[in-house]
Order: structure tokens, then sequence, then C-alpha cells
């Protein structure tokens, strides 16, 4: 019995220790405060580029509604570490949470201050981006294949990034003239643009796309207001195939937000795009609609927008 309780004792140790950092590192200071990003290092000898001395980087943005959710989240960070054994560089940032504290109410200036907090975001991953093309050589990167993953918040944080890239938007110019992001993966995300609709007057990276089709919280479809638009999967899924891009849209029939959660279950089908669509380059569009009663459906799943920012409901 006793070398029972200690051999589960080692191997309890040594499963948290496999889903701890292997550095943290800070990128920024915001606010008076430090922004830091957690790294996973690439297991050297795995994955498609195993015979390279510098490997992608995937960084990760978390979700939680701009209010909520840290980098370290528990249920992302076996994530990490499975990508990072799958040959690929990790690097879960933090970013500032630009509604937390805010009473919004559902009108016109509740629009305002959402663009304002994505805003925030944006700015943040493009200077953990800079950060890390910086300090390419130190960490093993290649700085021409760093790829941005975001679930929900995190998730319109990436594409409206890449959104601001493609349209050569004031905010991207803080990224060298030569960059573009390798590679797009977004669970429940959107892009919010307050002139119009959205477009992509230069092509893309690859984008992969994930959500369900009964989304309350980041619309599947568009949310119109006089010239403001909120496009969501769907919606950038069009624009995508208009613009000839290298992107695929898996669509969850009948799920709500809890497709945001989706990256481990998924993974599979993450480093098949990851390899082929990202760093082989291959066009390989899909766009596929899923029903899948397997997918555990939590009680946040469900949730409204509404609910989230009217103080009913806690992401804390």
């Amino acid at each position: 019995m006793k070398n029972l309780i200690t051999a589960l004792f080692v191997f309890v140790c040594a499963l948290a220790q496999a889903q701890t950092p292997d550095t943290t590192l800070c990128f920024a200071r915001r606010d008076t405060s430090d922004l830091r990003m957690d790294f996973y290092s690439a297991a050297p000898d795995r994955g498609p580029c195993a015979d390279s001395l510098r490997k992608p980087v995937v960084i990760h943005v978390f979700g939680g509604a701009f209010l909520a959710g840290r980098r370290d989240q528990p249920t992302d960070r076996p994530w990490y570490r499975e990508l990072a054994d799958q040959g690929y560089h990790v690097a879960a940032i933090d970013y500032r949470l630009g509604l937390k504290g805010l009473d919004l109410k559902p009108n016109l200036s509740a629009v305002g201050a959402l663009m304002n907090a994505i805003q925030m975001a944006v700015d943040d991953l493009f200077a953990a981006t800079n950060y890390l093309i910086d300090n390419a050589e130190a960490l093993g990167i290649d700085p021409d294949r760093i790829i941005v993953s975001g679930s929900s918040a995190g998730a319109i944080t990436a594409l409206e990034a890449e959104w601001e890239i493609c349209n050569r938007m004031e905010p991207a110019a803080v990224l060298p003239g030569w960059f573009n992001y390798a590679g797009i993966l977004s669970f429940s995300g959107a892009i919010l643009s307050l002139d119009g609709p959205i477009s992509f007057p230069q092509k893309p990276c690859p984008i992969l796309l994930h959500h369900g089709t009964a989304d309350k919280i980041v619309p599947y479809g568009r949310i119109d207001i006089f010239r403001k638009h909120f496009a969501g999967s769907d919606a950038i899924a069009k624009k995508l195939a208009a613009a000839g891009a290298n992107f695929q849209i898996l669509r969850y029939s009948g799920n709500g937000h809890e497709i945001a959660n989706l990256m481990r279950r998924n993974l599979p089908e993450e480093l098949r795009f990851l390899e082929e669509n990202v760093l082989k380059g291959v066009h390989r569009t899909m766009d596929a609609t899923l029903s899948d009663g397997a997918i555990e459906k939590p009680d946040w799943g469900s949730l409204e927008f509404q609910s989230i920012y009217n103080g009913s409901v806690t992401l804390e």
C-alpha cells in the first residue's frame, strides 16, 4: 500500500510539473502592470519542424468576455503542453481586461466600450508578437511562423488583429512591415467593425474557425447596427471565401458558446491544419457542419451576452 501511495504521489507531481510552463517572461508594461507570457518550449525532436533549430510558436489569447480569465487557466494548460510535445512553442499571454468593472447597458455606448476593450487586447497581442520577434533567436522561434490561437474574447482578439493587419490599420503599424501571422486558430470568435462591413483587401493568413450555430454570446452570423458590424464566424467565412483565402470552418450545429473551450478536444484537426495549411502552405479548404452530441454543454455555454455584462452571472 505504501508503494502504491508513493507511486501515485510521484505520478501526480510529474503531471503537475508537465503542465507548468518552462519559463514566464515579461513582454510589456501597461498601466503600471506587467504583462507576462507563460512559455512552453517545443519538444526538440517532434513535429513537422523536428530538424529545425527554430520552431513555430502558437500565441494563445484566453477567453473571459474581456472582464475575466487568465493566461494560466487550469483547463488550458494541458493543451499548451500537448502542443509543445508536438513540436510547437506556446506563449500563453496576459492582456488588459478592458470591460472589467464596467456596468454595460445594451445600447450604442456598449459597442464603443467593447471596441475599446478589443483594441486594448489587440495592442497587447501586438506587443507580445514584437517581443517574440525581437527575442526569436534566444527562444528558438521562427519569426515567419508565429500563429495566434484564441478562445471567445481571445478569438475576437486574434481575428481582429489579423483584420487590422490586412487593412493596414494604424494599430498594426507597430509590427514590422514584412510581418503577418502564419495562421489563426479561432474558437468562437468574431470581428467588430465600426465603419461598415468587414473586408480583406490583403489576403489573410490561413484561418481555422470553430463556432456553435446557437452561440448567444459571440454571434455566429452578423449583427448590424447602422455602420457598426459584429461579424461572427459564418459572416467571416463568406468574406474569406470571396477573398480566395486559405481557410476552414467547422460549424457545430445546435451548440452554443461551449465551442470556445474545444481546443484540446479538437487537437488532431488543429495539428493537421497547422502542418498542412500553415507550415506547408497547402490551400486546403473545408466547410463542415457537425452534429456532435458528445460535446459537453456546461451552464455557461448557453449564457447570453446581456447576462454576462449586467452582473447577473460572474465569470471569475
